[in-house]
């Protein structure tokens, strides 16, 4: 097969031109060259990877000084590899090696290697796959491990024996998981089989690179196939216990719970057709985290899980510290959505202004993304009383509406400041300014006054009486 038509950006002409004087054989190999035959309109086209038999420090000089000589070139000699930006695309340059790994670890031993032994490293067939791009055999695509076969079967395969494959770089299991999400494909069976023998192996790679992975697969359109992948292979057990303690099915008598694993992906995909949001999605991941914990069995009300909303908040700080995700203002927005979830589900049956108002008070600028958590977390098989509650959440969320836009809730304000408090009436800071702040937020809360300055410092007014702190 030959691609050059799809070569069409003139940086491959260059690298080829630059690779024939010094006399070295060049490719373009990896995700450049599958994303290419996938025709992924999805993913932009800028990181694109060059390999050549020699030196690619060389190779990436000599391309970076036909380019502009004032280029400038970064070399990372530790790892034999070069990068260079050019036109908005990301070069990078290596020779061709082999490698050799030490079991506790995932760096390699590095040698050099030819065409052939650089293939065989790859972790999959599909991005073992090279486009030359000297002169002569210009386009020519070297596809030793069948690989465009498996793309034509939507199959993930490794060019060598799986359990070898995966037992020197245990990342590449995430990897498969990942790219069988993205791309709607299948895994081998035989590299199924060698993930799932291998999976213990996942504890040596850094929770930093899991994460990565992972939230790419939390990020796909249906991520629940990924993380029933890493399920089904053993992986999610080794990194995510949390998560799969959710799975399971307890009887008592005739009397069972459903499954909170299964429905907790349920509202992942729910939510992901809603939203792209990343940390929505990590908050529907989390919302039932802390049901294992608090599941009770009484004869009066069956299954319980009281107080799991609380107990799932305070878990989420905990776990986002393992999983190396950001401990700011992103975790504080999921341990928001996680401890408020239940909330808007009592005002289905009575909407008042009150509890409008305090939920508006509380959930803030995370109002609207709580209200999508809440719809997706309607997982019912009947579909009548799905609709029925979308349709009641309807007339929430025009409740909602209604009462920000008469008192401003959402991103509440006290109309009187502490300091204010101090100066009116002299006083020093004091538990009383507190409580008389508190007051007056629960009045407007309540509906007693409007968010409004003059009704506020009104009831200030009385409120100081009250206190004895006017003549």
């Amino acid at each position: 097969m030959n691609l050059t038509p799809s070569l069409e950006h003139p940086i491959f002409k260059i690298v080829g031109t630059v690779a024939d004087q010094l006399g070295v054989d060049a490719y373009v190999v990896g995700g450049y060259v599958r994303d290419l035959i996938l025709e992924r309109k999805d993913k932009p086209f800028k990181d694109i990877d060059f390999v050549c038999v020699g030196s690619g420090i060389e190779l990436a000089t000599a391309v970076a000084k036909a380019l502009n000589p004032s280029m400038r070139v970064n070399v990372f000699k530790n790892f034999g590899t070069a990068q260079l930006h050019h036109d908005g695309l990301d070069l990078e340059f290596v020779g061709a090696r082999k490698e050799s790994y030490n079991r506790e670890s995932r760096k390699p031993i590095v040698e050099d290697g030819t065409l052939g032994d650089d293939q065989r490293r790859r972790d999959f067939t599909m991005n073992a796959l090279a486009i030359c791009v000297n002169e002569k055999r210009f386009g020519e695509l070297i596809d030793p491990f069948n690989g465009i076969a498996d793309m034509k079967k939507k199959m993930i395969r490794t060019p060598l024996d799986p359990a070898i494959t995966f037992s020197d770089d245990p990342l590449r299991m995430m990897r498969a998981v990942r790219f069988a999400n993205q791309l709607n494909y299948d895994i081998d069976p035989d590299t199924f089989a060698g993930i799932s023998s291998q999976a213990e192996r996942i504890k040596i790679v850094s929770h930093e690179r899991i994460t990565d992975e992972l939230n790419k697969i939390i990020a796909c359109p249906v991520p629940s196939y990924g993380f029933k992948l890493l399920f089904h292979s053993g992986m999610l057990q080794r990194f995510f216990p949390e998560l799969v303690a959710l799975h399971g099915v307890e009887y008592v008598g005739n009397k069972a719970h459903k499954d909170n694993f299964f429905h907790t992906l349920q509202v992942l995909d729910n939510v992901a057709k809603m939203s792209d949001d990343l940390w929505l999605r990590w908050a529907a991941i989390l919302h039932d985290i802390a049901k294992p914990a608090t599941k009770r069995f009484d004869k009066v009300h069956g299954w319980t899980f009281h107080g799991h909303e609380e107990r799932g908040a305070r878990m989420v700080p905990g776990i986002f510290r393992k999983m190396k995700l950001p401990m700011d203002e992103r975790m504080l927005f999921v341990q928001k959505l996680v401890r408020l979830h239940l909330r808007p589900i009592p005002l289905v049956k009575e909407v008042t202004d009150s509890a409008v108002r305090r939920l508006l008070f509380e959930a803030g600028e995370a109002t609207d993304a709580l209200m999508k958590l809440c719809r997706a977390d309607i997982t019912s098989k009947n579909n009548d009383k799905v609709n029925r509650f979308l349709k009641n959440f309807d007339l929430v969320e025009q409740k909602m509406a209604e009462v920000e836009e008469k008192d401003r809730i959402r991103n509440f304000q006290p109309p009187v400041s502490g300091n204010e408090i101090m100066e009116m009436f002299q006083i020093p800071a004091s538990r009383i300014i507190g409580d008389i702040k508190e007051e007056i937020k629960e009045a407007i809360l309540e509906g007693v006054i409007k968010n409004d300055r003059e009704e506020a410092l009104a009831l200030l007014m009385k409120i100081a009486k009250e206190k004895g702190l006017t003549q």
